[in-house]
């Protein structure tokens, strides 16, 4: 009888052992990730809401957006936007995503700060206003690069307003 529950235990704790390295193995491993972005579809609204608010007010500019990596998705540039503005919008948009914050206060914590004044030296950084981080919640899916109006502050401001124009899709 001993032996008989011995291997009744026995079946019990193989099967137990047996169901917990099944859901172990179908567990996502915590090695491998799961990141959110942004698709093409919602790149171009940004792009093209960016260029419309700064239209809106007269200027004539390039946005660019990327995703989190800082890879190009979307690309506009406004009728009479100077040639410039395209390498301008890309790399704020760049600095942006790598930094995961705003090139505006970036720029002016370099200025300010001794300390960040060598972000400067970062290649491919370009601390001028006008770049956005795109959010879901606090993650940073990518980020909206402004160029072209009369001043970075300006740029900034068409940024957040397409950004406010697709914060429903953004939830």
């Amino acid at each position: 009888m001993h032996s008989t529950l011995r291997l009744g235990g026995l079946a019990v704790l193989l099967a137990a052992s047996a169901m917990t390295a099944q859901a172990q193995a179908q567990a996502p491993s915590p090695a491998v990730r799961a990141e959110k972005n942004m698709s093409l579809e919602l790149a171009n609204q940004i792009a093209a809401a960016s260029v419309a608010a700064c239209a809106a007010n007269g200027y004539a500019v390039a946005a660019t957006v990327v995703d989190r990596s800082g890879t190009v998705r979307a690309v506009q540039r406004a009728d009479n936007a100077g040639s410039h503005t395209l390498g301008a919008s890309e790399r704020k948009a760049w600095t942006s995503a790598s930094a995961k914050a705003p090139t505006l206060a970036m720029m002016e914590n370099a200025q300010k700060n001794p300390a960040a004044a060598n972000l400067v030296n970062i290649p491919g950084f370009l601390l001028l206003g006008g770049g956005v981080p795109v959010k879901v919640g606090n993650e940073v899916i990518g980020a909206v690069g402004v160029g072209g109006a009369p001043g970075g502050h300006l740029d900034e401001q068409c940024a957040n307003a397409a950004l406010d124009k697709v914060k429903g899709q953004l939830g």
